[in-house]
Order: C-alpha cells, then sequence, then structure tokens
C-alpha cells in the first residue's frame, strides 16, 4: 500500500487518509533498480513507477513483491484484454481444489489485528469457495508478519508456477493500531487476495481509487481479465488500489462474481 499525500492506500503486495498498497515518503532514497530489471518488471505487466528494492526482491505498485523467480518467468504471449475498471488476476492461480489454505501469524499480533485476521478468513470462508482458510498456530500456507517499516502499510505476492499461494503478509507494525476493524480486516483480505492471485480492480486506471495514476502496467501482459466482472468503474471493491483510514469494504456482488469464477 502506497501513501499518497495526506492519504492511505491498501493494496497487499499501500494510510493517514487515502492510501495506495505503500511507500513512505519519509524512506530514504531507494537502490537503483536497473534497466534490464525494468524492463522484466513492464513485460510481466506491471508499472515500473516507484520500483523499490526489498529484501525478497521488489516492490511494484505498492504492495506487490516480485521475487527473482517471477521475473524469470515471464509469459510467452499476450494476455491482458484492455478494458476499463474490471477484476484481474495473474497468470498464476492456487491449483489442488479443493483446497485448505492454513494462515499463520509471525510478530507480537495484538488483539485488534488478531481479530482483523479472523475476520478476513471469515470474509473468504463464508463464500463457500472451493479454498478455504484456517488460522494455524504456525507453519501456515500464508504467515502474517508484522514488520517495523515506513515502506508500506502491507505488502504480499502472487501465487507461484506450482499452484501454491503466496506465503506471506507482511503488515506494518504502525498501522496495526489506532485503525477500525473495518480498515485493517480489508487490507489483510486484500492482501490475502494477491496471495491467491487477483490484482487490482482499477489496474487500468489507478486514478480512480488513488486519485493519481494510469494503467498499471504498459506492456500488454500481466493481468487476466476476469468474465462476468463489469466493465464499468466498480467503487467498492475489495481490490481496489486505495482507500481511505474509515474504509470498509467487505465483498461487493462483483467481487464475489470474481471469487467464484476463479474458486
Amino acid at each position: 500500500m502506497k501513501q499518497l499525500n495526506s492519504y492511505l492506500a491498501i493494496a497487499l503486495f499501500a494510510v493517514v487518509l487515502l492510501a495506495s498498497c505503500a511507500k513512505d515518503n519519509k524512506e530514504v532514497a531507494q537502490q537503483v533498480v536497473s534497466q534490464e530489471v525494468l524492463q522484466k518488471i513492464a513485460h510481466l505487466g506491471f508499472s515500473t513507477s516507484d520500483v523499490q528494492v526489498i529484501e525478497e526482491g521488489f516492490l511494484v505498485e505498492g504492495d506487490i513483491i516480485l521475487t527473482s523467480s517471477d521475473m524469470d518467468n515471464l509469459p510467452s504471449g499476450e494476455l491482458l484484454r484492455i478494458a476499463e475498471t474490471e477484476q484481474y488476476r495473474t497468470t498464476n492461480l492456487v491449483t489442488g481444489l479443493p483446497r485448505e489454505i492454513t494462515v499463520s501469524t509471525q510478530g507480537n499480533i495484538n488483539a485488534g489485528l488478531s481479530a482483523a485476521i479472523d475476520n478476513a478468513i471469515a470474509r473468504y470462508n463464508a463464500e463457500s469457495l472451493q479454498i478455504t482458510m484456517l488460522r494455524v498456530s504456525s507453519g501456515g500456507d500464508i504467515v502474517i508478519k508484522l514488520v517495523n517499516t515506513g515502506q508500506y502499510i502491507a505488502s504480499a505476492g502472487f501465487p507461484d508456477a506450482n499452484g501454491n499461494p503466496y506465503p506471506e503478509v507482511k503488515y506494518a507494525k504502525k498501522y496495526s493500531t489506532g485503525y477500525s476493524d473495518g480498515f485493517m480486516t480489508t487490507v489483510l483480505a486484500h492482501e490475502m487476495g494477491h496471495c491467491i492471485g487477483f490484482r487490482h480492480t482499477d489496474y487500468m486506471n489507478r486514478s480512480y481509487s488513488c486519485g493519481t495514476g494510469g494503467n498499471e502496467g504498459d506492456s500488454g501482459v500481466g493481468a487476466i481479465l476476469i468474465p462476468g466482472t463489469p466493465s464499468n468503474p466498480d467503487p467498492n471493491s475489495w481490490m481496489l488500489a486505495c482507500l481511505s483510514a474509515t474504509t470498509d469494504r467487505p465483498f461487493n456482488a462483483n467481487d464475489k462474481t470474481a471469487l467464484s469464477y476463479l474458486y
């Protein structure tokens, strides 16, 4: 999630008032990203603006993590249908359905954040999908880690080529207190959405929820339209790139269509 002026955003993979999935403006100068890496990011269909070097690889679009493996797994054909504001998925999805995805935590998780984790899991399980989520004490398929960072609110990546969900969500400690349950639940459900293969609903026009920005990826690959989702702007989707500090976005009808289509 990326901070915009006095605003907050969520997505993963980004909060003062309206933010997008990640970067703190006070962060020190970023490491230089090579042109070769930027070209790979563009070819995968992601924005090359404000790419950050992180421990796992690179942080793009505010909350999305691309690993070295992701960078070397370039798609061979065009997978993106140019449209307006619809739901989009990544090339890789979770496979082996029906499948239970376990979720655990790491770090000093307070009661409020712990409740938000349970509520995010409950939102998915209420949809009767072929994936179910179960919170476990340790060793989850997705580990939610509380981290000390000013780079983002939360971050996550996408499923791997073997059909496994991205293994972790990093949640910034500074955003674990002082925010509503609805906000934290929405942030966590959003990042978990990335983990199972969802991109931002306003992929084609980031300014729709963030106020600024355009197409997150200009190369024409890397995001696949989910059939049955609307071609008009969807103001309440849980996968919009940005939200306010008071936003609560349970799955709306279009989100449910997207989830049901994939899982």
